[in-house]
């Protein structure tokens, strides 16, 4: 895995993606959970709390190898990324709150992550090994993952129309680069990769509908509006695969093919899902009612 192009290429394209995720931000996008405090809240909760418990509790389930384990803590961990604004945005979810969210996420992520991951390895990895991801990784993960974030919002701030020109070819370069960088991985283990798709693929199909439900039914227990729920149960039933693959992958940070795993298979499995959830939840109702409005 110390090749060039995981040694150069991953921080350079987690770097780009965080730009990328920059440009289309700004500072009002974090003032918008004063306007809707419960959904923001309680999906925020749902996120960092709930969330890793509940695959905690589906990884013992299924029993996965250690990596894998960590691998699908480390997804648990990873916030929700422009995939979900787009699919509440199709199935008429309320876009701003996601927007919100996933500032709000990528924040506390350079955060909870590593505390997530190295709980998780600390009872997983049973022989003690080094996985790369300590405690005094943080400010690594800080500079490479939240500096790239405030250079692009400060571009968007100064010069919107730089930021707008910008955004295209700043996604389309973070995917090339990134692709190249797993087909890479993937070619290298290629002869397990079937293996681990069957390891983990149940896992990784019961997390992702269960965070789908999770997202979307307890904001609406807690009475919060259908428009708000359907973007929390965007928000947190599709987590950023690419962030949880580039990082497992990194050899600066958890260096593991096998890590990536339950983030690629996943990558994969939420486009079918998050397209099955959004059906449900818009079926008998318009798309993007008009007259209904986060709950305060």
């Amino acid at each position: 895995m110390d090749s060039a192009l995981t040694l150069i290429g991953l921080p350079i394209a987690l770097g780009i993606i965080m730009l990328g995720l920059g440009l289309g931000l700004t500072v009002d996008d974090f003032r918008r959970v004063a306007h809707h405090p419960k959904a923001a809240v309680i999906a925020l909760v749902c996120q960092v709390l709930l969330l890793p418990a509940l695959c905690f509790a589906l990884v013992l389930a299924f029993d996965l190898a250690p990596e894998l384990a960590v691998g699908m803590m480390l997804l648990a961990a990873s916030p929700g990324g422009t995939t979900a604004n787009l699919y509440s945005h199709l199935f008429g979810g309320h876009v701003a709150l996601n927007i919100t969210l996933t500032a709000v996420n990528s924040v506390l992520a350079v955060f909870t992550l590593p505390i997530v991951v190295n709980l998780a390895a600390g009872h997983f990895l049973a022989d003690g090994r080094s996985i790369g991801l300590q405690f005094d990784k943080v400010l690594q993960v800080f500079a490479i993952v939240l500096v790239p974030v405030a250079i692009g919002m400060l571009v968007r701030a100064r010069a919107p129309r730089v930021a707008e020109r910008l955004d295209r070819p700043v996604r389309i370069l973070s995917v090339v680069v990134l692709v190249a960088v797993i087909a890479g991985a993937v070619l290298g283990e290629r002869d397990n990769i079937a293996d681990y798709f069957v390891s983990v693929g149940l896992a990784v199909l019961a997390f992702n509908l269960l965070s789908l439900a999770i997202g979307y039914g307890v904001p609406r227990l807690a009475g919060v509006d259908r428009r708000a729920a359907t973007a929390a149960g965007f928000e947190i039933g599709i987590h950023n695969s690419t962030l949880a693959i580039t990082i497992a992958l990194s050899p600066a940070l958890l260096d593991s093919t096998q890590m990536a795993i339950p983030g690629a298979v996943y990558g994969i499995v939420m486009f079918f899902t998050a397209a099955g959830f959004g059906y449900l939840v818009t079926r008998g109702r318009s798309v993007a009612p008009s007259t209904e409005s986060a709950t305060a």
